[in-house]
């Protein structure tokens, strides 16, 4: 492949160090088995919405024809009724460390949020209030505001700085005897801050509150051990890092020892004990199960799927180490070669607290994200002035993040920008 003209803008050592990071990387030769479209120069959006596999693409095909197409309603009872525990199992040992029949596959991301939230404050009869804080993702904040209102519950708001996310001493500063639930995000979708999970949750559980972790930008890009941590519940995506398509299914997580304990608010027929019996009242189906709701997304299941397992072929030690070294290097790179421009690190330094995406910041960043699409180079854009970049592990180089960055600095460096 001929190298981009465009790198000439950037030091000859910043150059080959990418060169030199992707000679040495034990993950290099997994890109390929991502569809790369040639339009495409560099994609920085993978913690929005990650790549198809071409295993994804030839499956796909065959589903229709074969699983689909000539199983037609038979596939029901032969597989897809099992599909979204087993699934959920999948993404629990790959990515999540959680043991099996607690995770489970089946509505989008805020359907399985507000099942969750629900079901926790309403197993907190007694308790009045909820803690979170105003940086989290708009969804979490929205349906956090429509449980409290249903509920007659009281949001304690942390207003955290955008850069260190939630300390330790503002949560537990609001923690008492009428906290009913605490919700944060694993990784923080700006700043890409990993809060300490094992820690918040422990706090929470000394005030007798239980935790809901939203793990959207942390499954299948960063550690996550749910079972050591003694984690009540956990939500996350399938479309991220766990590259399942555009509106792929949510996965939620409740501790076994919460299965009898928790009501879920959305009784659909799939979480019946007899999904088939077609009686008038709903009797929960034992176990994890109990938490389905409606008719789950086969189809969806399948590019999941695909990437649980090149996630679980390479070991998410491995796709954790090769995250810290793109973050790493988007942020040595920023710092030399865009901060003349007057550009910001707007993410932790400390890779320990640095999830897969960095966000730099600039007045001229909207702008520069609409020219740098036009141009093939794809981040994205976060208000008020964040350019936010996102490293999938496995589908993303050292030389097309250099790419990009050299991009970013040719369009700062325009009169206007």
């Amino acid at each position: 492949m001929s190298r981009p003209a465009v790198l000439d803008l950037l030091p000859a050592p910043v150059v080959e160090r990418a060169a030199e990071l992707d000679r040495r990387d034990p993950l290099a030769a997994v890109r390929e088995e991502f569809v790369l479209p040639d339009g495409v120069v560099a994609y920085l959006d993978g913690n929005s919405l990650g790549r198809p596999l071409k295993v994804t693409r030839d499956r796909l095909a065959r589903f229709v024809d074969e699983e689909w197409g000539e199983r037609l309603i038979r596939a029901w009872d032969e597989r897809w009724m099992d599909r979204p525990t087993a699934v959920g199992d999948a993404i629990g040992r790959v990515v999540l460390g959680a043991a099996p029949g607690q995770t489970v596959v089946g509505d989008s991301t805020t359907v399985m949020l507000y099942k969750l939230v629900r079901a926790a404050v309403d197993a907190r009869p007694d308790r009045t209030e909820i803690v979170a804080d105003t940086e989290n993702f708009p969804t979490d904040r929205f349906i956090l505001t429509a449980v409290a209102a249903e509920t007659g519950r009281t949001i304690r708001w942390i207003s955290p700085d955008p850069a260190t996310g939630v300390q330790p001493e503002e949560v537990a500063a609001l923690l008492g005897d009428r906290t009913a639930l605490v919700l944060l995000s694993h990784v923080a979708y700006r700043s890409a801050y990993v809060a300490d999970l094992p820690a918040f949750t422990t706090a929470a559980h000394r005030a007798g509150a239980l935790v809901l972790w939203d793990l959207s930008h942390s499954a299948g890009a960063v550690d996550v051990q749910l079972d050591a941590a003694d984690v009540d519940l956990a939500v996350g995506c399938g479309y991220k890092f766990l590259n399942g398509g555009p509106g792929a299914q949510a996965f939620g997580y409740v501790a076994r020892r919460l299965h009898e304990e928790l009501v879920q608010p959305i009784t659909g027929w799939m979480g019946h004990a007899e999904p088939f019996a077609m009686g008038p009242d709903h009797v929960p189906a034992a176990g994890i199960r109990r938490f389905l709701s409606g008719t789950p997304p086969i189809v969806g299941m399948l590019p999941v799927e695909d990437m649980l397992a090149l996630i679980e072929r390479v070991g998410m030690p491995a796709v954790r180490a090769k995250s810290v070294l793109l973050t790493e290097f988007a942020v040595a790179v920023a710092d030399e070669v865009l901060a003349p421009c007057g550009v910001g690190v707007a993410s932790p330094r400390d890779p320990e607290r640095r999830g897969a995406h960095v966000t730099l910041e600039h007045d001229a960043m909207r702008s520069v994200v609409e020219q740098l699409w036009t141009r093939g180079v794809i981040p994205d854009f976060r208000p008020a002035r964040g350019l936010r970049i996102g490293l999938s592990p496995l589908s993303t180089s050292f030389t097309e993040l250099a790419t990009a960055l050299a991009h970013v600095r040719q369009l700062l460096d325009r009169p206007g920008s």
